[in-house]
């Protein structure tokens, strides 16, 4: 992949990821490191994401209340983990932006399926 189409995949994919973290926490709570490997399995690897591409995702949608964090309790020798929730907001927020996206995808694939004129 050349260096454009890099810059344009980067674009498309920023665009996109709040609506496929809320999707992913819709069903049940997870920790980060979990919707990362989540996103990279069901995305058959289109969308690889860093921790550092993903915590300020997670800390915005939690500043705009979409959901809500909280530690686990250690047991035995695992750690503390921070799992985030869906909120009835975040909720509604998905299914906004779900409405959105699924418009903008119809209109895409309008003018893809038109064939090139010369």
């Amino acid at each position: 992949m050349n260096v454009q189409n890099e810059k344009y995949e980067r674009q498309m994919k920023k665009g996109v990821l709040d609506m496929l973290v809320l999707k992913l926490l819709e069903s049940d709570e997870k920790y980060g490191y979990q919707l990362i490997s989540e996103l990279n399995e069901k995305s058959d690897g289109v969308f690889i994401l860093k921790e550092g591409t993903l915590y300020p995702i997670l800390y915005r949608l939690e500043d705009e209340a979409f959901i809500e964090s909280n530690w686990s309790l250690p047991e035995g020798k695992q750690v503390s983990r921070k799992y985030y929730s869906i909120t009835a907001k975040g909720k509604a927020a998905l299914e906004q932006i779900a409405t959105t996206w699924n418009s903008i995808q119809s209109g895409i694939d309008k003018i893809m399926e038109t064939p090139v004129t010369k």
